[in-house]
């Protein structure tokens, strides 16, 4: 009888969990369809609104806003509670939305496009905290493969959907789309998840948080605006990394002497943590670099489609979806993850080698093949660096862990973005006034990124010389890439394979030895 009643509360558990984890799975797609939605109505926005000059901002008031917020979260869920932190998240991403559709110069959309930046930060946050909540590390592969499947979808399917609904409805629709979703989330998560509510004794670190989000910002408009609105060198630059630099060195000095730090140090102490940051900066790197430059080099060299830039990075994104959903599965059945980041550092590294070696002359058959190596390479990362990273802390420190994981995820990004583009900006302009004389040069002054109605315009030796240009381009910052992502193989032969938790009231694993402190006790759904 007893075993009969267990079983009854384990199923309606277990039905209760896939509740949550559709409502997280909406949530996820709401944070990371909205920029590429957004991007694909930005000329009809700037149609409307004007302020072509400052259009850039849309963009980057998002990110700082969600990059300064992601710690401040994790720290805040942890401290009072998961569940109010996340329902927070998306109500103030909600309402960014709302006002971001109901904006009427572009100054207002970017301010509330920071509000929505606010929220989104809360939401990829908690995501991943409360499955760390609510599902064993051994158990937790494959949900987060999910999740991974979620960002894959939206960076496929958000330029189709984007450009039918400022099609069809108007651009403001792109932000309002975000409100049936998000209630959907919400009542869902209000009604089902039920984890422990929380008080710390301790308040906000707020010199923390402000210290942390005024070096972050410096970070991300440093890789923003170098080589593109100011030179490397320009005084801008230069007092924005001086700003950076010596914010972060208060943020850790300060952080050693908090009664209750935003961001502990202590959990840096723990070697898979440390290295699961290391590759997560990598895999950020890597991937938005490449999000960034293969639509590009498809368009403009092999004569693809704007609107279908999506569908054009199926190849990658739909091998990382299956080897991150392939990878959850192995390590819930085996227990077993060590594997991953060293197959996952040498996939990165041949499929980045394999992109640095297309020309005019690559088919679209042989880019896919590249791509799809490419991705299978990051899937072995994206939820694995997460998995070991929440495995590596204490239940008390889960929402910090999971930030950070993210946070540094989205720092790589911006820093790749930034690097890898420049080295191809360069490498253009340099090809071209090879190639096609001060004229050639003079194209691409600007941008090194030309769209298809100013290719055609081109004379025939200007266009040529441009998609050797190209060609070029790719094959450095490809190059760069590969390089960068040996460190992945170096991080993943020092990981220690500590045994995956197999219940969320166990203990977090010791490494080298250490003391094992208890977890608190998480109550089931």
């Amino acid at each position: 009888m007893a075993d009969a009643v267990q079983g009854v509360t384990e199923s309606k558990q277990g039905k209760s969990v896939r509740v949550v984890v559709l409502a997280l799975m909406i949530a996820m797609m709401l944070a990371m369809l909205d920029n590429m939605i957004v991007g694909t109505a930005m000329p009809t926005i700037v149609g409307e609104l004007g302020g072509l000059e400052h259009l850039s901002w849309v963009v980057t008031g998002y990110i700082l806003a969600t990059a300064a917020s992601t710690p401040v979260w994790g720290k805040v869920g942890d401290m009072y509670g998961r569940k109010g932190a996340f329902l927070t998240s998306i109500v103030l991403f909600l309402i960014g939305s709302v006002l971001s559709g109901m904006a009427q110069d572009m100054g207002q959309l970017i301010g509330f496009r920071a509000v929505q930046g606010l929220g989104a930060g809360g939401l990829i946050v908690g995501v991943m905290a409360i499955i760390g909540d609510l599902v064993p590390p051994r158990e937790r592969g494959k949900y987060q493969g999910m999740m991974a499947g979620v960002m894959a979808l939206a960076m496929i399917g958000g330029p189709l959907v984007g450009g039918t609904i400022t099609d069809n409805w108007g651009w403001r629709w792109t932000f309002y789309i975000n409100l049936p979703l998000g209630a959907v989330a919400l009542a869902l998560v209000a009604a089902v998840l039920h984890l422990p509510k929380k008080r710390a004794e301790a308040g906000i670190d707020y010199l923390g948080v402000v210290l942390l989000t005024v070096g972050i910002t410096s970070i991300v408009l440093v890789t923003t605006w170098g080589g593109t609105e100011y030179a490397w060198t320009s005084a801008r630059i230069m007092e924005l990394i001086g700003i950076g630099v010596a914010t972060l060195v208060g943020f850790v000095f300060w952080q050693t002497r908090a009664a209750d730090p935003v961001l502990p140090l202590h959990i840096f102490q723990s070697r898979n943590f440390t290295l699961m940051t290391i590759i997560a900066f990598i895999a950020g790197f890597v991937m938005y670099g490449a999000t960034l430059f293969l639509p590009l080099y498809q368009q403009a060299v092999q004569g693809a489609s704007a609107t279908n830039s999506g569908l054009l990075l199926l190849p990658m994104l739909g091998a990382m979806l299956v080897t991150s959903m392939i990878a959850g599965r192995v390590t819930t059945n085996s227990g077993r993850y060590k594997v991953f980041p060293l197959a996952g550092g040498v996939l990165m590294i041949a499929g980045l080698y394999l992109l640095s070696l297309m020309d005019t002359d690559t088919n679209r058959l042989t880019s896919g093949i590249y791509m799809a190596v490419l991705g299978a390479g990051m899937g072995c990362l994206m939820q694995i660096t997460m998995l070991v990273a929440q495995n590596s802390v204490e239940m008390k420190d889960m929402g910090v862990a999971s930030s950070s994981a993210t946070l540094f995820r989205t720092l790589g990004s911006s820093f790749g973005v930034a690097i890898m583009g420049a080295l191809f900006n360069h490498r253009v302009q340099d090809v071209m006034a090879e190639k096609a004389g001060a004229s050639g040069a003079s194209m691409t002054r600007n941008s090194a990124q030309l769209d298809k109605e100013s290719l055609e315009k081109l004379p025939e030796v200007a266009r040529q010389a441009y998609q050797h240009a190209v060609s070029a381009g790719i094959h450095s910052a490809f190059l760069l890439g590969a390089v960068v992502s040996a460190l992945v193989l170096v991080a993943g032969l020092f990981v220690k394979e500590v045994p995956l938790r197999s219940g969320p009231q166990q203990q977090a694993p010791a490494e080298d030895g250490d003391e094992m402190a208890p977890a608190p006790v998480v109550e089931a759904v």
